[in-house]
């Protein structure tokens, strides 16, 4: 459990989180990472995004969405596409935040 950057997440509490509050809580790394970029500043983007990629491979791992995988897997995908690569899917960082904010607010609904 030490090479996680998110330890208590990880080492359970992660997965008593549902899936809106599990994509919400990425969102706000996402969120973070896309500020920092457009500060220009690419080390603290960087360190929002690896949180954000952490996060996001812990709800791979998680049993209950395993029918959900498809899309969790593709909104890595697009997130990697957008800061990494060379932005294929054409998605910009605004829909990236209405995105995974409607998770946040689906999650506080719910509560």
């Amino acid at each position: 459990m030490s090479n996680f950057i998110h330890h208590g997440l990880a080492s359970g509490r992660w997965y008593t989180l549902s899936l809106m509050e599990q994509l919400g809580n990425i969102g706000s790394d996402v969120g973070r990472a896309i500020s920092w970029q457009r500060r220009g500043d690419k080390e603290h983007r960087d360190k929002a995004l690896e949180r954000a990629l952490e996060l996001f491979d812990l709800t791979i791992v998680d049993p209950r969405w395993r029918y959900r995988l498809h899309e969790i897997t593709r909104a890595r995908e697009v997130l990697c596409d957008v800061f990494y690569g060379d932005n294929s899917y054409g998605v910009s960082f605004e829909e990236l935040e209405k995105y995974f904010l409607s998770f946040a607010y689906a999650a506080r609904q719910g509560r």
